[in-house]
Parts: C-alpha cells; sequence; structure tokens
C-alpha cells in the first residue's frame, strides 16, 4: 500500500549523455556511502525503491543511473515511475550532466570507447545528435544540470557533492590517479610519480590481461620489495605535505597521479593502495580515477 508520509531515504537519478561524467557522479555517490545501481531498466525503479527501503534493509541513501541504454519507451514514462516512487514518500533528485559534442567526440577518440547507440550503424556525430534528442525529456525533468566539458574528474566530483550538499564543501578532496606516459601526463596534476623502474606484471602471461585492481596483481606486486619500498616511500611524502597543502590553501583538491608504460597494472595498483592508505590516515573525500582503464 501506498503511503505519503515523508521518508528518511534519498534517492538520486544519475542521467546524461554518454561519456558526460555520470561514471564519474555515481562512483562518487558510492565513496559517500550511497548505493548505487547502474544502467537500472526505469519500469523497476519503484521496485528497487521498495526493496532496497523495506523491512530490513539498510540503504537510506540511494544513486540509480538511467540513460540511453535503457528501452526509449521507458525513458518517456519515466515521470509515472518517479511519480511512483514520490507516492512511497520520497522526494527524487535527477540530475543530468551533459558535455558539449566537440568534447564527446575527442573523448571517445581518446578512449576509443564505442557509444552505446553505435549498433545502430550510425557514425559518432549522428549517435550523439540521436542521443540528445532521446533525452529531451530527461533533461526538462532535471532538477540540476551540469555542463562537464571543462571539468577534470575531480572537479566533476566536487561539484556533485557541493550541489547536493553532501560533506564539507570547504574540505579538500584527494584524487588518486593512473595513466600510461605514452598517451601523455594527465592534466592538472600536483604530483606525479614515475612507477616505470618498478617490475612490470604485463611480461606475466598470467597478469597481463588484468589490471592492479584485480586480487592477483595487487598479490604480486605487494611481495615485491621495490615496489613496497616505492610507496613506503611516497606514502611518507605525501603523509607530510598534503596536510600542510590542506592547511595553507584554499583549494578544493588535490590530484596525486602515477604513472607507467600502459597505465594499468603499476600505476592502478599505486593509486588504489595510496587511496586506501589516504583512507586510513582519516582523509574523508578520496576518489581514484584510472585513465586508461575508466
Amino acid at each position: 500500500m501506498a503511503t505519503n508520509e515523508p521518508s528518511s531515504a534519498t534517492l538520486v537519478i544519475v542521467s546524461g549523455m554518454s561519456g558526460s561524467g555520470k561514471s564519474v557522479a555515481l562512483k562518487t555517490f558510492e565513496d559517500l556511502g550511497y548505493y548505487c545501481v547502474d544502467n537500472l531498466p526505469a519500469e523497476l525503479l519503484p521496485d528497487f525503491v521498495r526493496s532496497a527501503t523495506g523491512d530490513g534493509a539498510t540503504a537510506a541513501r540511494m544513486a540509480v543511473g538511467i540513460d540511453v541504454r535503457n528501452s526509449h519507451s521507458d525513458l518517456g514514462n519515466l515521470p509515472s515511475w518517479l511519480s511512483a516512487v514520490g507516492a512511497m514518500g520520497l522526494d527524487p533528485k535527477l540530475i543530468f550532466f551533459d558535455t558539449r559534442d566537440d568534447v564527446l567526440l575527442k573523448r571517445y577518440a581518446d578512449t576509443r570507447r564505442r557509444h552505446p547507440l553505435s549498433q545502430l550503424g550510425l557514425s559518432l556525430a549522428d549517435a550523439i545528435a540521436l542521443e540528445r534528442q532521446v533525452l529531451k525529456p530527461l533533461r526538462q525533468l532535471a532538477d540540476i544540470q551540469l555542463d562537464t566539458s571543462d571539468l577534470n574528474v575531480h572537479q566533476m566530483r566536487r561539484h556533485v557533492i557541493t550541489e547536493f550538499g553532501i560533506g564539507d564543501a570547504n574540505t579538500v578532496s584527494l584524487l588518486f590517479e593512473s595513466f600510461a606516459y605514452r598517451h601523455g601526463l594527465p592534466a592538472g596534476a600536483d604530483f606525479v610519480f614515475d612507477a616505470r623502474g618498478l617490475p612490470n606484471p604485463h611480461w606475466d602471461p598470467t597478469l597481463r590481461p588484468l589490471s592492479g585492481r584485480d586480487s592477483a596483481v595487487a598479490q604480486h606486486l605487494a611481495a615485491q620489495p621495490e615496489v613496497q619500498e616505492f610507496a613506503s616511500q611516497i606514502s611518507a611524502l605525501l603523509d607530510t605535505w598534503l596536510p600542510r597543502m590542506q592547511s595553507g590553501s584554499t583549494r578544493s583538491y588535490i590530484t596525486v597521479a602515477f604513472g607507467c608504460s600502459g597505465g594499468r597494472h603499476r600505476s592502478v595498483y599505486l593509486a588504489e593502495w595510496m587511496a586506501a592508505h589516504a583512507r586510513e590516515r582519516g582523509w574523508d573525500e578520496v576518489a581514484v580515477h584510472h585513465r586508461e582503464l575508466d
């Protein structure tokens, strides 16, 4: 039975253009304790909320990704599904991420990703144009519209935090990023560390297809004395200087980048390891971005 009694649960719908930063937003919500689901069929939204907030459930804060990967008829019926959620006592918020066409074209060229509508046989430019048309109703429904054309990953994260009033907007957040040197240095990095001198899992056929996020690669690198010495020295440096940068600056974020040859094993492992270390040291806002993987 539906109820109009106020609910303490929070629901955020993340939508927008493919390549505009929706995945960054969902990862940010996940880091902040939200229960996140990407590419949820719109028609299942009421059932998802009912399950996540029902008896014995603990998901008081939820973030759901709904975009052009849904059936277009479902997207057209989204107002009905949002109304059904409202009848449960929630006030869902829809945030729409947008990006200029020229920036989207460049991002797809840089990452070599396929557009979700490419299976229709469309050129990339035509797929983007069709996506804009399909998502127009969602954009009109949006409570917040965020243009990410000129934002980096960490700036997107900060916008999400400040727009939704999550945490302290004056807190410095950390981004640990991995990259491949052959694709150039990441823009805006405050610290850059070169991991190319460390043992490379690429030469192990069993590890080559994996990444630094996989336990087999992480265990392999953790067992290498050179890797542990490298990580220990860098963590000591950052433990000393990051707090001083936080107290002596008005900046809202600091980016620490790790590079290796392919941006897949050593740099990814170090970014993940250092992010975990930072959280253990008490940093509340910590994000990880793997440029070549994400």
